[in-house]
């Protein structure tokens, strides 16, 4: 009688979904913050600024919103470096504390009326906090995510990042066409605002609890010592990573041009420009935000399959073609702001699913998160923190058509830069 002879298969590669969601939620409290302060910042602006002139109260609220930005890339040196020299974990803990501790701040901050200019000083102070808080925390969580990950699953891995980013402004985007649905304007502007904000601070301790059971990267343990060596690791990125910095510039405008576009700017320009309903374009947003967060794995899956710069590509030619006539969409009608949210942040995905993979394999371990966190928040503070304020500039010159030309010009540059991109799947991290 013969015998099957015995064979050895693979082992199935399980998801480690817990470290995962772990190292994410971070990011999640953090891009939730950011987003409810953009989209609420129409109701509160007269609470904290004076009140007598709402256009300027406004602007006013956004150039605070866009002033906490240029803080980033203070945060993104600093907090990279420290997680550089003393781990990624330990990094990832000050900064969801920093963002949860801003986000109480802002929710219990007195009005205008009560204290005069202390208000707008108090929410520019705990804005600061925030920027630097974010500057940090975007690149010790993409660096995390890329050093656990199997060279083959970095772009899976990677897409946990956005998971929780889209998760989180979905709950931002219900929480707004939940009060907007419930609460009259009135209200909104005299409390309701506040409520989002408070519930930041309560995510964020849940997110600390979780941190504080995460292991460090073995990649991080390899390399501290390196890490240590390094004098001036600021400019040794430019002077033996210039490449690296130029592409990660590159493609980061048009990134961060979209993420502001799309899930922060566009709903207060629908609403006081072009007339549309607010909670139209809630409901819109929300729709479109659920497509994009589970679109995230699969577009991360397929980059591991087909390549990194292919799925950049495609994203980046498509935003420059697409993105003005998408811009003639927006107004009063549901499935109008239903298509242009969808489609722009549908073809989003193809970058957003990969961005911790291809920011990481730009630059070695030992400035990884500084390389990171200085180069790409000083493109986002650029372009992404003054995307709101240019939006209300332009409408309020009659303009406000030019932004979306704006970044079809990012999306061409984005493109330039993409294409002296080497592909990296699969590619073992130095």
């Amino acid at each position: 009688m013969s015998q099957t002879p015995a064979t050895s298969a693979t082992p199935r590669h399980t998801l480690p979904v817990r470290t995962l969601v772990a190292a994410s939620i971070g990011n999640a409290v953090e891009w939730y913050d950011w987003t409810i302060y953009a989209t609420f910042s129409i109701y509160f602006a007269t609470q904290i600024f004076p009140p007598e002139n709402a256009a300027l109260a406004l602007i006013s609220t956004l150039a605070t919103y866009a002033l906490a930005f240029f803080f980033r890339p203070l945060g993104g040196m600093l907090l990279g470096r420290f997680a550089d020299l003393h781990g990624r974990r330990t990094a990832m803990l000050v900064t969801i504390l920093m963002m949860a501790g801003g986000s109480v701040v802002i929710g219990l901050l007195p009005t205008f009326a009560m204290v005069g200019w202390l208000a707008p000083v108090l929410l520019l102070l705990a804005r600061i906090a925030q920027g630097m808080s974010l500057g940090g925390e975007v690149s010790n969580a993409s660096a995390y995510l890329a050093e656990i990950a199997p060279a083959e699953r970095r772009g899976r891995y990677s897409s946990f990042f956005y998971i929780s980013t889209g998760t989180a402004v979905l709950i931002a985007s219900l929480m707004g066409f939940l009060l907007a649905s419930t609460l009259t304007d009135e209200q909104l502007a005299s409390w309701g605002w506040r409520v989002p904000f408070l519930i930041g601070g309560l995510l964020g301790l849940i997110g600390m609890w979780m941190r504080r059971q995460m292991a460090e990267t073995e990649q991080f343990e390899d390399n501290k010592e390196a890490a240590a060596k390094i004098r001036n690791p600021l400019l040794l990125t430019l002077r033996e990573h210039p490449r690296a910095v130029a592409q990660l510039v590159g493609f980061t405008l048009l990134s961060t041009l979209c993420y502001y576009t799309f899930f922060s700017a566009l709903t207060p320009f629908a609403t006081t420009s072009r007339g549309a309903d607010a909670t139209e374009v809630f409901l819109a947003l929300s729709i479109a935000t659920t497509i994009f967060v589970l679109l995230q794995y699969p577009m991360g899956a397929a980059s591991d399959r087909y390549g990194r710069r292919p799925q950049l590509l495609v994203w980046s030619a498509s935003t420059a073609v697409l993105i003005v006539p998408l811009s003639f969409l927006i107004g009063p009608g549901f499935w109008n702001m239903l298509v242009v949210f969808t489609v722009g942040l549908g073809l989003y995905t193809m970058m957003t699913s990969i961005a911790p993979a291809v920011m990481s394999e730009l630059f070695p371990t030992s400035v990884r998160a500084l390389g990171i966190g200085a180069w790409y928040n000083l493109t986002v503070a650029v372009f992404g923190g003054t995307a709101p304020l240019v939006v209300q500039s332009l409408q309020q010159a009659g303009l406000a058509t030019l932004f979306f030309v704006y970044v079809a010009v990012g999306a061409a540059i984005a493109f330039g830069a993409i294409l002296t991109l080497p592909e990296t799947r699969g590619s073992v991290l130095r």
